[in-house]
């Protein structure tokens, strides 16, 4: 299933934040350039967008925060996908394969 999940992401994704956890900001169409997709790390109140690299699409830990997201929220995302993960920890993950 997380196959399917990331095809759609590859497939072109939309340049709004989602609107579930009360981010009502709009993501400008350069904030979102070509090879590059909007997360948001939501979790204990705290929130943070990262504009993220398709890249980073072929990492397990990334992609085991994607089967988490869908898990908890399903595939019917908008905009910026939310994952259900502290920031620092999704830093973390963007850090390490630098």
């Amino acid at each position: 299933m997380i196959h399917s999940f990331v095809g759609k992401i590859q497939k072109g994704i939309s340049h709004f934040v989602h609107k579930r956890h009360g981010l009502n900001a709009e993501l400008d169409a350069e904030d979102v350039r070509e090879g590059y997709f909007a997360v948001v790390a939501v979790k204990n109140g705290e929130i943070k967008k990262f504009i993220i690299g398709l890249e980073y699409l072929s990492d397990p830990e990334f992609l085991e925060l994607l089967d988490q997201a869908r898990e908890e929220y399903g595939f019917i995302q908008r905009g910026a996908i939310a994952v259900p993960c502290r920031p620092q920890q999704l830093q973390t993950i963007l850090d390490g394969q630098r």
